[in-house]
């Protein structure tokens, strides 16, 4: 099947659709390292790099398509940014439909933060978006989907609408669940690549870790904020935290090298439990030197590329494009199901089924 990728990235997506089957025969992208990343990468696709706008009439010339995906910039949707509809990207959702609607291929992915389908504030953008992809000919389902339950090591919710045309199985929640994976721990995920700064491990992220003056506690040692700057504490023996795009600076989540690599006493929840006894909050500077910034590779390993793939441009844009990216093993999931929708057997598998009754989807319009 032939499929068109819009906002592209680093490819995270391209990834999974093409594991998934789908012969990916042109992108767009705005960025020009994610452009170069993008290249270094996926040499046989046709980028178009540039504003979605200049590029779309050619993009068009493509023949007949079997599915459109992409993810448009979410910063406007955001809880980590200010969520505001005046932020021109948030209008960005309505080029994605622009071109569903001028190359009308059999089916679309559109993926975006979960706020967008989950917060009062964007309820008439959701309608608006549902309304204009069902006057297209669509049938349109919106789902909100955690990378977690689909291998990765990573707990990243995501909203994905998907239409197909009418006369097609329709998507179903029941068709992600029949392919939930236990992912692995943090540990198992990034234990490989080595202590940061080793020939193997080389890629590291230079804000010094420091502790907040004022911390604010949660249950967990691994919520709140004990540490300046967003980037949070990870547990070894769970999943990562949503990687954000700002990695690079003091954005980027911190690792306990001593808790990682030789199992010692976690050195966060230590510090956790003496301030939740009263203790005095310690300095700036006394963090020990073994918490530190997770790397380039162990990022993008979280987010799923693959150990190979070669990342193009400044550290601070490389971090950006990996926070920026669908997990590859959720946009294989996605593609897994809508390939099953259009080859008609859909359906057939959840009839087969006798163990799953899952409800019809909320928000499909006929």
């Amino acid at each position: 099947m032939r499929a068109i990728s819009l906002f592209s990235g680093a490819g995270g997506m391209d990834i999974g659709f093409k594991a998934a089957g789908f012969s990916v025969v042109a992108a767009n992208e705005l960025d020009r390292h994610a452009c170069s990343t993008f290249r270094a990468n996926h040499p046989e696709i046709e980028l178009h790099e540039g504003d979605i706008v200049e590029c779309l009439p050619r993009i068009v010339d493509f023949g007949e398509i079997d599915v459109i995906f992409g993810g448009p910039p979410c910063q406007g949707f955001s809880v980590a940014g200010k969520m505001s509809l005046d932020d021109p990207r948030s209008q960005l959702v309505f080029q994605f439909v622009e071109a569903v609607d001028r190359i009308r291929p059999r089916a679309f992915v559109m993926e975006n933060v979960r706020a967008l389908a989950a917060l009062p504030k964007f309820a008439e953008i959701r309608k608006e978006l549902i309304y204009r992809l069902s006057k297209c000919g669509y049938r349109v389902s919106m789902h909100v989907l955690n990378s977690r339950d689909f291998g990765v090591p990573q707990s990243r919710e995501r909203v994905f609408f998907i239409g197909v045309k009418h006369g097609t199985p329709s998507i179903q929640d029941a068709s992600f669940r029949r392919l939930h994976k236990q992912p692995p721990t943090l540990r198992e995920a990034i234990a490989q690549f080595g202590r940061a700064g080793t020939l193997s491990n080389n890629r590291t992220c230079n804000a010094k870790v420091t502790l907040a003056a004022k911390p604010i506690l949660r249950r967990s040692p691994y919520a709140g904020m004990m540490f300046n700057g967003q980037g949070r504490p990870l547990n070894p023996d769970g999943w990562s935290s949503t990687l954000p795009a700002s990695m690079g600076g003091n954005r980027t989540p911190i690792i306990d090298e001593e808790h990682l690599y030789n199992h010692s006493p976690a050195w966060v929840e230590t510090y956790h439990r003496h301030l939740m006894d009263g203790g005095e909050p310690f300095g700036m500077y006394d963090a020990p030197p073994h918490l530190r910034r997770i790397t380039i590779d162990e990022a993008a390993h979280l987010q799923g590329f693959p150990t190979t793939y070669k990342f193009q441009g400044p550290a601070s844009s490389v971090f950006c494009q990996i926070g920026n990216a669908v997990p590859c093993k959720l946009a294989e999931a996605v593609a897994t199901v809508v390939r099953d929708s259009l080859e008609g057997r859909i359906l057939e598998q959840l009839a087969n089924d006798e163990t799953l009754n899952f409800p019809e989807p909320e928000l499909e319009l006929s």
